[in-house]
C-alpha cells in the first residue's frame, strides 16, 4: 500500500503530496476512471473550456473551467465556473458562478493554495466582451485584458469578490494577456508564483507574477521570449525554475523551455524540448515528487502529444528533473486539447482535460489513475 512521506509543500503540483515507492506493490495494474465533469451544451452553457484542477489542504477536488453562454469562441460572455469533489473526484458538486459580469469575458483559470495559511488564490484575467482577441492585440478594441484575483479560506464552498491587480502585474506596452490556463506553485521559501503570457508589439512572451505576503500584493517577474505563450511552471530539485511554454517556432512542433536561477525574476534563452512534440497548445507540467526520505524525483507532464493535430492525449513522468521523458501513456487517442494535473492524497494522479468524439471541446473530462498505470509496473 502507499506509504507517505513528509511533504515539503502542497503547491508544488496542483498541492501535490509526496511519497515513496512502495505502493506499487499492490497487484495488477487499475486503468483510468474516467468521467465527465463539464459537458458542454448543458446547464445553460454552449461550450465549457480551459479546465484548472487543484486539491486543496483539505484534499478536496476543485474543478474550474471557463463556462462560454453562446458559443466555442474565446470571445462573448464568458463565466468562471467551479465544481467541487469531496471524495477524491468520484462525484461532483453541482456548478456555482466563481465570477459573472454580465456580457463580458471571465477566464482563464490558474489557481493557487498557500500552504501557510490555507486560503486558495484564483488568478484571472477580464475583458469586455465585445472585443475580440484580434482587436485587443491589434489595438482596435475599446478597452484592454486586465488581470484579477479572488480568493477562498472555506475550500473553496464561497469566494471573494475579485480584485483587480493589472496595475503591479501589467506591462503599459503589453496588449493581451493570459493567467495560465493551469495552475501556479509555492516555492520551498513560500512565494506565490503565476505562469502568464501576454502580447508586446506583435509578440508572444511569456511572464511570471509572484506574491511573498501571502497573495495579499502581486508583483511581475520575469519575461521568456521570443514565440511562447501559455505556460506552467515546476520549482526543480536543485530551486531552480522551469517554465514550460506552448510554442509559437513553426519550425520546431515541440514545447519550449526557459529556467530561471533568481526565483522567476529573470529567465534564460529559449529551449526546445524535442520529445515533448504538441500542435501548439497549451500542457500541464507538474511535480510529483522530490528526492528526499527514501523518494525518487517525479515530474509528469501531460499534453495532446501530436504535430499536426489536437488529440492523443498524453501523460509522461520524468525521474531526471525533465531531462528525458522514459514513460509516456496516452489517456484518450481521440480529439483532445488542453489539460491540467494534479495529485490527491492517495497518490492517485488526476488529469482534467478537453475531450471528445468529433472535436476536443465537447467535455472536460476527469482521468483518475495511479503510478502503476502509467508506468506500467515499473515505478517500484
Amino acid at each position: 500500500m502507499l506509504r507517505h512521506v513528509a511533504p515539503f509543500g502542497l503547491a508544488l503540483a496542483c498541492v501535490a503530496i509526496f511519497f515513496s515507492s512502495g505502493w506499487a506493490d499492490e497487484p495488477g495494474a487499475k486503468p483510468p476512471v474516467e468521467m465527465a465533469v463539464f459537458v458542454s451544451g448543458q446547464d445553460g452553457y454552449d461550450t465549457y473550456r480551459i479546465p484548472s484542477v487543484i486539491v486543496s489542504p483539505k484534499g478536496t477536488v476543485l474543478a474550474f473551467c471557463e463556462g462560454r453562454k453562446s458559443s466555442q469562441s474565446d470571445t462573448g460572455n464568458i463565466d468562471m465556473l467551479l465544481k467541487r469533489s469531496t471524495d477524491g473526484g468520484s462525484t461532483f458538486s453541482a456548478a456555482q458562478v466563481v465570477w459573472d459580469d454580465g456580457p463580458n469575458t471571465c477566464g482563464n483559470p490558474c489557481p493557487v493554495v498557500d500552504r501557510a495559511t490555507g486560503a486558495v488564490w484564483l488568478l484571472l484575467t477580464h475583458n469586455l466582451g465585445a472585443d475580440q482577441e484580434s482587436q485587443i492585440i491589434n489595438g482596435t478594441s475599446r478597452s484592454t485584458r486586465t488581470v484579477w484575483v479572488a480568493k477562498s479560506t472555506d475550500d473553496g464552498q464561497t469566494w471573494s469578490k475579485p480584485i483587480e491587480i493589472t496595475s503591479t502585474t501589467k506591462q503599459p506596452d503589453w496588449n493581451w494577456y493570459a493567467t495560465g490556463p493551469g495552475s501556479g506553485i509555492q516555492l520551498r521559501d513560500g512565494r506565490l508564483l503565476i505562469p502568464c503570457d501576454h502580447g508586446r508589439g506583435g509578440m508572444q512572451e511569456s511572464h511570471v507574477i509572484y506574491s511573498d505576503d501571502h497573495g495579499n500584493t502581486w508583483r511581475l517577474g520575469g519575461t521568456a521570449t521570443p514565440s511562447v505563450d501559455e505556460c506552467e511552471v515546476v520549482e526543480l530539485a536543485d530551486g531552480h525554475l522551469m517554465l514550460n511554454m506552448r510554442n509559437y517556432d513553426r519550425s520546431v512542433q515541440a514545447r519550449a523551455i526557459a529556467t530561471s536561477d533568481d526565483r522567476g525574476m529573470t529567465w534564460s534563452k529559449v529551449t526546445h524540448d524535442p520529445t515533448l512534440v504538441e500542435p501548439t497548445c497549451q500542457a500541464s507540467f507538474r511535480r510529483y515528487s522530490l528526492a528526499e526520505g527514501g523518494v525518487r524525483n517525479r515530474l509528469l507532464f501531460s499534453n495532446p502529444a501530436k504535430a499536426d493535430s489536437r488529440s492523443n492525449m498524453t501523460v509522461r513522468l520524468s525521474y531526471d528533473e525533465a531531462h528525458s521523458w522514459p514513460v509516456a501513456k496516452t489517456l484518450w487517442a481521440g480529439p483532445a486539447a488542453y489539460s491540467c494535473l494534479a495529485a490527491l492524497p492517495d497518490g492517485q494522479i488526476l488529469c482534467l482535460y478537453e475531450r471528445g468524439e468529433k472535436h476536443p471541446y465537447e467535455t472536460i473530462t476527469l482521468a483518475r489513475f495511479g503510478l502503476d498505470w502509467l508506468t506500467d509496473g515499473k515505478d517500484r
